[in-house]
């Protein structure tokens, strides 16, 4: 085993041990909660090495970075999850290597998805973005859809060709009154969840909690989790 794949074998065996345990204390099964790894800034040979430890889930945020990154992993049985603010300029290149993007925010982005989708002859699974730190005004810069605007982003992209409504996605704010508190958040998340489900049964995907919150996304409910440092550890000099 290669000093590399010892590495990355450890982390993942400790933060399936954090997965675990926070299942075990919020009375869930362990299966209810799959691992998305974020492979942002790291190269396709830890895909690669990745993969052969198990991981079929992988999260990137640039398409810059991905789309090679995905055409070097192309033999490989994996789910691209893009999860980064996405310019409709992008979308085209996004759509043919990823089978969900998390961070749909906006009806302009719903029909360059779906132009983009049909083109490519592929369904596009969907989170929508929810921004909780807009429902105080005060919005941060990580992107999203404010609370009150789910419903109708969601039906936009029910009815749009090509695409496949799967459910909610949130990053913990850092401005507003969910600040440094990621569980006071990401239980709103479960209840705009909840809601959603009523209209849109199959839509059940709630992604939320990366490597600092993992926990308290998995009691609140979160079916993924999206893990980035915590597998793969921090690159000196990417920030």
């Amino acid at each position: 085993m290669t000093d590399r794949k010892a590495q990355l074998a450890a982390n993942l065996a400790q933060v399936e041990e954090r997965i675990t345990s926070a299942c075990a204390a919020a009375g869930r099964k362990r299966e209810e909660v799959t691992l998305i790894v974020v492979t942002k800034t790291y190269p396709a040979s830890d895909v690669r090495i990745l993969h052969e430890l198990g991981v079929r889930h992988v999260a990137e945020n640039r398409d810059q970075d991905a789309a090679p990154k995905a055409t070097a992993c192309a033999d490989l049985s994996l789910t691209w999850h893009f999860v980064g603010q996405l310019q409709t300029n992008k979308v085209r290149s996004v759509t043919s290597y990823a089978d969900v993007v998390q961070s749909v925010d906006r009806i302009k982005l719903v029909t360059a998805l779906s132009a983009a989708a049909v083109r490519a002859e592929r369904e596009l699974g969907c989170l929508i973005q929810v921004a909780l730190d807009a429902e105080s005004g005060e919005r941060g810069e990580r992107g999203g859809v404010a609370p009150d605007g789910i419903e109708e982003l969601a039906a936009a992209v029910d009815a749009a060709e090509g695409l496949r409504l799967d459910g909610l996605m949130t990053v913990a704010p850092l401005a507003g009154p969910f600040a440094g508190r990621q569980r006071a958040a990401f239980d709103r998340l479960m209840e705009f969840a909840t809601r959603l489900r009523t209209g849109h049964p199959a839509a059940n995907m709630v992604s939320a909690g990366m490597s600092a919150d993992l926990e308290d996304a998995v009691a609140a409910g979160a079916t993924h989790v999206r893990v980035g440092t915590a597998v793969l550890g921090v690159r000196p000099g990417l920030g």
